[in-house]
């Protein structure tokens, strides 16, 4: 206990607050990174679609409207007769 009461509560002396340059180098690179990261992801924003809605949704809603897996009326009228069940 007694070593407690003797050491300073904030740390003083001429080491104290001074970073050395890696620090800096590492900060910098960190930033650069960052900012290349960034650059690339709105580029790849700009490239997207402005919605994903498909411009012919038939298939899809055949396939929505309680048909048969992997069946859509296409396929029956191609074929020419009922899909077989099983």
């Amino acid at each position: 206990m007694v070593l407690l009461a003797q050491t300073p509560a904030n740390p003083t002396g001429p080491e104290f607050g001074k970073a050395s340059p890696l620090g800096l180098v590492i900060v910098l690179i960190l930033l650069a990174g960052t900012a290349l990261l960034i650059r690339s992801m709105n580029r790849h924003i700009k490239k997207l679609p402005a919605t994903f809605e498909p411009e012919h949704p038939e298939p899809d809603q055949e396939a929505d409207e309680g048909t048969e897996h992997g069946v859509s009326e296409r396929e029956t009228e191609r074929n020419g007769s009922p899909p077989r069940a099983g």
